[in-house]
């Protein structure tokens, strides 16, 4: 039976994107995705999509190569965040609290065997809207009504060394449920699925063949429908975007998607889940062979080999 401390954690909340050539990226995303700049800091800036109820769904910064730094998550409350904290620290991962950033209260850091960057925290300040108030009371801004839309954040998929490893570590943690996975026939998971509340995932781990640690493999928005996907694909064709993979649909977890490179080098998804929805609280896993994932998608074209090889930063 699922233990209430399963839902301790309300969402992932945003995420940091390292680029190295910062304002052909703060286009791709403030112009092409229709996100919003909300606040500058440094050699960051902070841009929310357009139903997001926070204050900032992205930190964009300037560095010397791609990748991703901070990936934060909001707790359910404040007793389930000292509950994640408490189960962090003793697994000994944790590095401390610190002030929250933009829009944001105390935070806790802490890091995954793989050193990914990550926090949690619990209070939070809501986005209110000024020039771009929407009709709808029950939505966070104006619809955009150009370029992609995207509405929210939807998910991460980092590279690890050990699959396994991370994907416990961060179970255990955040008391995220796994959904979905794929056990190679050495018996090791070439991936796994893990999700928070009734999406069919949130966070997922991929092996890294380069072993490197600390890479990402993408960051995932969520478009409202699959014409927003094609469409997406016809802006990126215009604006000289790379598109890698897709359009197409994945069998695991069933999201229509589109695999774009951002001119930082980033792997972005657009990913669609139609209305699938996983409602029960003890969900069986689905476990995926091998042999299984060799047949690809659930349709369109095969997987190409970059997908499987490309992550940043970049490594020889």
């Amino acid at each position: 039976m699922t233990h209430y401390t399963s839902f301790d954690v309300a969402h992932l909340a945003n995420v940091e994107i390292f680029t190295p050539v910062f304002d052909k990226s703060l286009w791709f995303f403030r112009d092409l995705l229709a996100m919003r700049v909300v606040a500058e800091e440094g050699d960051s800036v902070y841009l929310r999509t357009w139903d997001e109820y926070e204050l900032y769904t992205i930190k964009l910064t300037a560095r010397d190569a791609a990748g991703v730094g901070r990936t934060s998550f909001r707790a359910a409350s404040q007793e389930a965040l000292e509950r994640r904290v408490a189960a962090i620290e003793e697994m000994g991962l944790g590095v401390g609290w610190t002030d929250g950033e933009v829009g944001t209260g105390p935070t806790y850091l802490f890091r995954d065997p793989d050193e990914h960057d990550m926090a949690i925290y619990y209070e939070t300040e809501r986005y209110i809207a000024t020039d771009d108030k929407p009709a709808l009371k029950n939505q966070a801004s104006a619809f955009p009504g150009r370029g992609v839309n995207a509405r929210r954040l939807d998910h991460i998929n980092y590279l690890a060394k050990d699959v396994e490893a991370n994907g416990e570590f961060l179970a255990k943690a955040l008391g995220m449920r796994e959904s979905e996975r794929i056990r190679l026939d050495s018996g090791k998971f070439a991936a796994w699925w893990f999700h928070f509340g009734l999406k069919s995932y949130d966070v997922v781990y991929s092996d890294d063949w380069t072993k490197h640690g600390n890479r990402l493999h993408h960051v995932a928005f969520a478009p409202d429908t699959r014409e927003d996907v094609l469409k997406a694909a016809d802006i990126f064709l215009e604006n000289g975007i790379h598109i890698e993979s897709g359009p197409h649909k994945h069998a695991i977890n069933q999201t229509f998607f589109l695999y774009v490179w951002e001119p930082g080098g980033n792997r972005i998804e657009f990913a669609q889940a139609g209305a699938r929805l996983l409602l029960d609280p003890d969900q069986p896993v689905v476990e995926w062979s091998e042999e299984e994932r060799k047949k690809g998608q659930a349709w369109g074209m095969k997987t190409i080999e970059t997908f499987h090889t490309h992550g940043t930063p970049i490594v020889s």
